[in-house]
C-alpha cells in the first residue's frame, strides 16, 4: 500500500500572508516542513501543493516537486484532493505547511497506524495540550475519543468540560493526518454541515456524517505558525533542537 505525502500551502494566509516563505534559521518555512517530511520512511514521495508561483519558485530552488492548484481552494483537505487527482496512491498524508517542527517519527507513527487499520477514512495525529492557555486558544482544535481512540468530536472549545473531574489530559490535533483515497472522494463530494461550519474545521465533516476517524498520540512538541509571534517561538524552538 502506497502513501504519498502532500504539503498543502497557500500564500495568502488571512492572519499571516506569505508565512510559507518566512525564514526559519536560514531556510523558508515550507522547505523546513518538506525536509522533515522527506525523512519519513513510510512515504513513497512528498510533494508541495500550492496556489502561488512564488512558492513554486522557492521549491524549485531546492528541487522539490510541486503541484499548482486553484487559488480558490480554501481547505487543506480539498487541496490534497486536488493533488490526489494527479498523483496515484492508496492514501495521502496531509502535512500542514505551517508546522515546521513536525518530525518524521510522528509521520511514520500515523502512517503505520493507518497501514494497520485501512478501514479508516482519516487517521490523525494528536498531542497533549501543554497548559490552560493552549486549552482555551481557539486555534488549537481539541479532541475527545472513545477508549479505542476513535474520534467522537473536534472543537475549538475546551472539551471535555471539567465539571466532575480534572483527571484527564486535553488533547489537540497536531502534525497532520492520512486520508484514504475513498475518504478524499467522500470529502470532495459532500457539502459542509452545520457543525463543520460552526467549528470551521474540515475534519468535522467526516465525524458529522458518521465516517470513522482514528486518533494516534504522538510526542512531538510542535507549533502551528499562525502569527508572527508564533514564528518567533518556532525559531527559538528550532534553535533549541538543532
Amino acid at each position: 500500500m502506497e502513501i504519498v505525502g502532500v504539503i498543502p500551502v497557500r500564500y495568502a494566509s488571512s492572519r499571516f500572508p506569505g508565512k510559507a516563505l518566512a525564514d526559519i534559521c536560514g531556510k523558508p518555512m515550507i522547505i523546513r516542513v518538506y525536509e522533515q517530511a522527506a525523512m519519513a520512511s513510510t512515504l513513497a514521495e512528498v510533494v508541495v501543493a500550492t496556489d502561488d508561483e512564488r512558492i513554486v519558485a522557492t521549491c524549485a530552488k531546492f528541487e522539490i516537486k510541486t503541484i499548482l492548484t486553484d487559488d480558490s481552494i480554501a481547505f487543506m483537505t480539498e487541496r490534497v484532493y486536488a493533488a490526489s487527482k494527479l498523483i496515484q496512491a492508496d492514501a495521502y498524508y496531509c502535512i500542514p505547511g505551517d508546522e515546521p517542527l513536525v518530525s518524521s517519527i510522528a509521520i511514520d507513527a500515523v502512517a503505520k497506524a493507518y497501514l494497520s487499520n485501512p478501514v479508516y477514512d482519516v487517521v490523525h495525529a494528536v498531542g497533549d495540550v501543554a497548559d490552560a492557555t493552549e486549552a482555551i486558544d481557539y486555534t488549537n482544535l481539541k479532541v475527545v475519543s472513545t477508549k479505542d481512540n476513535e474520534c467522537i468530536y473536534i472543537s475549538r472549545s475546551p472539551i471535555p468540560y471539567p465539571k466532575g473531574t480534572l483527571e484527564f489530559n486535553y488533547r489537540k490535533l497536531v502534525c497532520g493526518c492520512i486520508f484514504s483515497k475513498n475518504g478524499l472522494d467522500f470529502f470532495h463530494k459532500t457539502s459542509k454541515g452545520v457543525l463543520e461550519n460552526a467549528e470551521d474545521c474540515d475534519i468535522v465533516r467526516f465525524i458529522e456524517h458518521g465516517r470513522k476517524v482514528l486518533l494516534v498520540t504522538v510526542n512531538d512538541k510542535t507549533l502551528s505558525v499562525d502569527t508572527p509571534k508564533d514564528l518567533e517561538r518556532v525559531r527559538s524552538m528550532w534553535r533549541d533542537t538543532t
